[in-house]
């Protein structure tokens, strides 16, 4: 079955272009990455639950989210700055993984409008290296960000 989220990495560059066209209205799809309770819901899976441990929805705002097994270990965690934050339009927002080799990543989101009812997201995100990019594309990066787009769909779809 192909992927609803696509992700477009050319070869030798260090970034890689993220679409996904949602059956959402722009709003909505923007308040699942602006709204801490929305964003623990649809991150969130089998794996583990994502708890936010901060987040700060403004320009020059900071976040910071968990993720623990059912234990209650952390066994992820990523941080960033926020340095664009423009309702129903756009975030620009450092990335970083604690304990991995990745470094800290430029994360440029836009959210469109499509219709009443429907909207995309697009995701440029630059890593350090081609070498760094490669390395994220050879995990389950795809599939993961794919059922956690589908989660978001889902989940914030019962918003309405």
């Amino acid at each position: 079955m192909e992927l609803k989220t696509k992700i477009h990495a050319e070869d030798g560059k260090h970034d890689l272009t993220i679409t996904r066209e949602f059956d959402l209205p722009v709003e909505l799809l923007f308040r699942a990455h602006a709204e801490a309770e929305i964003f623990e819901q649809w991150m969130s899976h089998e794996y583990g639950t994502v708890k936010v441990v901060k987040f700060e929805a403004r320009r020059h705002g900071g976040w910071e989210f968990q993720t623990s097994d059912a234990a209650g270990n952390v066994i992820f965690s990523a941080n960033g700055t926020i340095h664009e934050f423009i309702p129903d339009a756009k975030i620009t927002r450092t990335f970083e993984m604690a304990n991995s080799p990745f470094d800290v990543q430029l994360e440029f989101l836009e959210f469109e409008r499509l219709s009443d009812e429907t909207s995309k997201l697009r995701m440029h995100v630059v890593y350090r290296s081609a070498e760094l990019r490669d390395q994220m594309l050879k995990l389950p990066f795809a599939s993961g960000l794919n059922m956690a787009h589908d989660r978001l769909q889902d989940i914030v779809g019962n918003l309405r």
